[in-house]
């Protein structure tokens, strides 16, 4: 057990210093606002007195169905079923708005929150024992706590506690000398059993037993002392918190991120409107009801790209809550609560913050920031007048997007092949600048975890050039991708030849010319002379009638060679003596 856990393990363990808790959002109910009354935790981890939930308007949860459709035509065992689909009702946490899925057993079957009942105890303490009744009475204010027992009587009953034979020895301490105490809560009772005290843990059924269930519906199941067990519940607990607490930073950043934008976006559209008011004051009436209309349209593109802002704002600041709310619950939990009531409520801790840690969120802000004024631009007539100056908003629009290049489907193994990407709007019009966000791939197809490396150039109007070098021959598929989404005509493949070979023969019309009458020269053709000869003659078995070459038979003189080293010995021979 940590030095941490130390002071918290025992029933009445002291604080380290200070007084118990002083803070009100753990004893006090966030619906009433009054100290907490048989609180009840929430799948959300936030605690409401039960009487608060009951006062809440149910509502009906769609059934395992998916709806409330008509089951006339259905078979036969449906209906045997129906009987067995009770329809589900919940309600929302009055904190966040979470649904909250009741149990069978209503709102009363709902977890209790034993650490928030302990510490309306603690501060009860510190308010010189106000609001604390006898637990025999439930009459009389509160004088002392019997440590036996666990129970707080007043002066009458502490009395009558001494003189039973059974009590007469048990430990009494006055209310105030328990304001240094951090667990002063009752002890928490078997549901089945009333009369015994929850002591143990069941491994298989993942709950709190006491002695009698031990021996009744958990016999031969594996149980223990949850003293015994509290290590390995807790330390999953604590790792999942520290697995929840980096999300918590990386929330907090991508806020921070969104305001920044926002900051930057108010900026740059003051910036726009300075501009548009300067450019504005040479056209009198005219350029001012122009100038006018322009405003008008940058304030509507504020408001719009704005409106989205404070939406991914709200949203990740709910996420951000919700988060908090868990690590701040989850914290207090394994710090300030006794083993039994982390076993008791590590079930709803780990379910919350596990499906916390499953929510996804756009770090990135989603706004388009390309806002710029373009007073060149023709706008048409204001009053008579020609005016000039236009807002240009114009984002790509990558299905209009366009490439082009004469090597565009082939290439040479380690030569640097290239193409061009243009960039148009939904228009079909050149973007007529760069700063888009281009991404391309070149994979090959059997090598599909070996992409080639990229080079994008922003060519600043509109245009960018894509260049790659492939290293093996074969075929590779591109990509080519604005706003993550394919332009047109992508994906495509592209056919990688080997680098370019050159003749290693001759270009000769025989090889009884080109050799100068040897017999044992040969030719790539495959033609053969009688005599003895083993090459191509004019007019001969195989001759192809017109001028080739002696290495690879190819009949265009500005070509490439398909000849290679590994062919037969007939073409190396014809290529030494060409030499």
């Amino acid at each position: 057990m940590s030095e941490k856990r130390k002071p918290l393990l025992g029933f009445m363990g002291k604080l380290p210093s200070g007084p118990a808790l002083g803070n009100s959002s753990k004893t006090h109910c966030p619906s009433c606002m009054g100290l907490f009354q048989a609180p009840r935790l929430l799948p959300c981890l936030h605690t409401v007195c039960t009487t608060c939930l009951e006062q809440l308007e149910p509502f009906s949860v769609v059934d395992i169905r998916g709806g409330d459709a008509d089951t006339s035509s259905e078979g036969s065992l449906f209906q045997e079923l129906k009987p067995a689909l009770r329809p589900q009702t919940g309600i929302l946490c009055p904190v966040c708005d979470a649904q909250v899925d009741l149990p069978v057993g209503g709102v009363k079957a709902l977890t209790i929150d034993h650490l928030a009942m302990n510490d309306v105890m603690l501060e009860s303490l510190c308010g010189e024992g106000q609001g604390l009744v006898c637990d025999l009475c439930s009459d009389r204010d509160v004088e002392k706590r019997c440590q036996t027992c666990k129970a707080n009587l007043c002066h009458f009953c502490c009395q009558a506690h001494r003189r039973q034979k059974k009590t007469t020895y048990h430990t009494m301490v006055d209310l105030k000398d328990l304001k240094g105490y951090s667990r002063v809560g009752k002890a928490i009772l078997c549901p089945a059993h009333p009369a015994e005290e929850l002591r143990l843990f069941c491994e298989l059924c993942d709950q709190p037993v006491c002695r009698d269930c031990v021996v009744g519906a958990h016999r031969e199941h594996p149980c223990d002392f949850t003293s015994n067990v509290i290590h390995k519940h807790g330390d999953s607990v604590r790792e999942l918190l520290k697995n929840t607490q980096p999300r918590v930073e990386a929330l907090e950043e991508a806020l921070a991120q969104v305001k920044e934008t926002n900051g930057a976006l108010q900026q740059r559209v003051e910036a726009v409107a300075a501009d548009i008011r300067t450019f504005s004051e040479g056209y009198i009436k005219a350029i001012e009801e122009h100038r006018d209309k322009l405003l008008k349209q940058l304030e509507d593109i504020r408001a719009q790209q704005e409106n989205s802002l404070q939406l991914q704002k709200a949203q990740l600041e709910q996420l951000l809550a919700d988060m908090r709310t868990g690590v701040e619950f989850t914290e207090h939990l394994l710090t300030s609560g006794s083993d039994l009531e982390i076993l008791i409520t590590k079930g709803v801790v780990v379910e919350r913050l596990t499906k916390l840690n499953q929510v996804e969120y756009s770090a990135r802000p989603r706004v388009n920031d390309k806002i710029c004024f373009s007073p060149q631009e023709k706008a048409g007539r204001c009053r008579g007048y020609e005016v000039y100056g236009a807002i240009n908003t114009k984002e790509v629009d990558p299905a209009k997007c366009v490439l082009q290049g004469k090597d565009l489907h082939r290439a040479r193994e380690k030569q640097t092949a290239s193409f061009t990407l243009l960039c148009k709007d939904a228009a079909g019009e050149s973007m007529g600048r760069g700063g888009d966000n281009i991404q391309v791939a070149v994979v090959p197809k059997d090598k599909k975890d070996s992409p080639v490396r990229t080079m994008v150039q922003d060519n600043k109007d509109g245009t960018y050039g894509v260049s790659y070098t492939p290293k093996e021959p074969g075929i590779y598929k591109v990509l080519v991708c604005v706003k993550e989404q394919h332009v047109q005509g992508s994906p495509f493949t592209v056919t990688v030849r080997k680098r370019h070979h050159s003749h290693q023969g001759v270009f000769h019309c025989c090889t009884f010319c080109s050799s100068g009458g040897q017999k044992t020269a040969r030719c790539a053709c495959g033609g053969t002379m009688p005599g003895g000869y083993l090459g191509c003659g004019h007019g001969h078995k195989g001759h192809p009638g017109r001028p080739h070459w002696s290495c690879c038979g190819k009949f265009t003189e500005k070509s490439e060679c398909t000849w290679t080293g590994g062919q037969s010995t007939a073409r190396s021979l014809l290529r030494t003596v060409a030499l």
